[in-house]
């Protein structure tokens, strides 16, 4: 591709360290974590680099490894990636990649047409004037601009030889009837269906065409396509196979899990440093450590993890959910009311963050079992309260918690309070609970009121090893199991060992 600059271009710098002599400054890692890209013979990339840098635009090496990696070329010139997303926390520079590749496309790869698309249009208005400035600022490229368009909506900057680069924010039907040589969707944490439906067809009739997602982590339902492409990306790592059409780049820590042992080397602490420096290239460069730290005792474990460590709630597809009991099986055995009989056994469980807790029932149905959500609420201090009434009220002939989870802390005040001892599984009888409230299940064993609780637990839970078996986890940490764990205990509870009542009256 013919060069705008009149010097060559200098040789690929590859810097994923400091340089030796900068004092003992901390760096981020220049390099992601997450990145995989296909295969290519030559890159435009060190292109746009010197072209950035000649408009006053000096990337950090992170930048430029991107940048370099994305707009690999096939032997043909084409691009090796179709799609090209990165996937790092806010504040770090993304929008130095974008401006880059937007230079470049516009003075270097005589794209026709540029669309740069955000979810809201401030932001994409002030990604207009960044880039007008670098343009105004260098005499070279300004002398090649017919006109910067300023009128709302319609923002745009156009060539003399025709090529325009448009800014737009996204909604149903933005985009439509504009061919795009490269779409630059930022802000992809928001990104959905119909904005996909919009854009990504102006590209059928490119000859080359290239899109790029730029964003922070995940942020639940609105990451649709997000989630899409980290899943792709994951799944080529996985296989050792790169995906043929897909440059992805993700920095992001990887934070410990609720089973992992005091002693897990395999995964990040959430306040440490290096957790930090994982995720955030421009440590060393715009942000620093000390920043980060007056962050952490500000934000909250959640925000500060999704939006300083780029830990992010991605959606699944649906084939993607439901991925230990199939939904079907699991509505097919929905009973229209409540219908055990004595005896019957309860049980508590709560998530880690202990934001949410449930108290489950289980009782005989019709030579199996029925399991109910008794009550499902936010916080922790209704529980003892709540568990006196039920257990006044129902006699059951046992509690169960796991005292190893986040509800042990209960044990001992309710015992207190209700006069009884609370029943606390082994590792292996959670082990077993799991297995055969599975059993129960796969063999039209088990009955429930379909309740919304339980249903969402199941659809986000997974399996964690334990032993040579298995227990319920979460998929992401957004996701509340503590219905289907209460459940599944309680099943447990009505053949676990305990003394039972003296009377237990019919209470159903």
């Amino acid at each position: 591709m013919t060069s705008l600059l009149s010097e060559p271009s200098a040789e690929p710098r590859h810097e994923s360290a400091p340089p030796a002599d900068d004092g003992g400054r901390v760096y981020g890692w220049q390099t992601p974590p997450i990145e995989t890209v296909p295969p290519s013979v030559s890159s435009a990339g060190q292109e746009a680099i010197d072209l950035a840098a000649r408009a006053g635009l000096h990337l950090d090496p992170w930048q430029q490894h991107v940048l370099r990696q994305a707009m690999g070329e096939k032997p043909d010139g084409s691009w090796a990636a179709f799609e090209c997303c990165v996937n790092v926390p806010r504040q770090n520079g993304k929008g130095g990649i974008i401006e880059a590749r937007e230079l470049w496309g516009l003075f270097i790869g005589g794209e026709e047409l540029i669309l740069h698309s955000a979810h809201e249009f401030k932001t994409a208005k002030n990604a207009f004037k960044r880039i007008e400035r670098l343009i105004r600022g260098c005499p070279d490229l300004h002398k090649r601009v017919k006109a910067y368009r300023y009128t709302v909506g319609e923002e745009a900057i156009e060539l003399h030889t025709g090529q325009v680069l448009r800014f737009i924010a996204r909604s149903k039907g933005s985009g439509r009837g504009f061919t795009g040589d490269c779409n630059i969707l930022d802000e992809d944490m928001i990104l959905g269906d119909d904005a996909m439906d919009a854009l990504l067809p102006t590209m059928a009739a490119v000859e080359n065409p290239q899109i790029w997602y730029l964003g922070s982590a995940g942020i639940g339902a609105p990451s649709v396509q997000l989630g899409r492409l980290r899943r792709r990306a994951l799944a080529a790592l996985e296989s050792g196979t790169p995906d043929p059409s897909l440059a992805y780049f993700e920095w992001s820590a990887d934070l410990h899990l609720d089973e992992c042992p005091k002693d897990c080397t395999a995964h990040d602490d959430a306040a440490s440093d290096e957790a930090v420096l994982k995720a955030n290239p421009a440590i060393g460069y715009r942000l620093t450590l000390e920043k980060v730290a007056n962050e952490r005792s500000t934000l909250s474990r959640d925000g500060y993890a999704r939006e300083r460590l780029g830990v992010g709630d991605y959606p699944s597809d649906e084939a993607d959910t439901w991925q230990v009991i199939g939904e079907d099986a699991w509505r097919a055995l929905a009973a229209a009311e409540s219908t055990p009989s004595d005896p019957v056994a309860f049980s508590i469980d709560m998530t880690p963050e202990r934001s949410h807790a449930a108290i489950c029932v289980a009782g005989e149905w019709r030579g199996g079992t029925h399991v109910e959500v008794v009550e499902h609420r936010p916080g922790t201090g209704w529980i003892i309260d709540r568990a006196a009434e039920l257990h006044e009220k129902w006699r059951p002939r046992c509690w169960v918690i796991d005292g190893g989870g986040p509800a042990g802390s209960l044990i001992p005040e309710l015992q207190e309070r209700l006069g009884v001892e609370v029943v606390q599984p082994k590792a292996r009888e959670i082990a077993a609970a799991c297995g055969q409230f599975y059993d129960a299940v796969t063999e039209s064993n088990l009955s429930h009121l379909d309740q919304a609780p339980l249903a969402a637990a199941l659809a986000g839970a997974q399996k964690r090893p334990l032993g040579d078996a298995w227990a319920w986890a979460r998929r992401i940490v957004s996701v509340d199991i503590s219905p289907l764990v209460a459940a599944t205990l309680a099943r447990w509870g009505l053949t676990a060992e305990v003394d039972e009542p003296e009377e237990a009256p019919n209470l159903w």
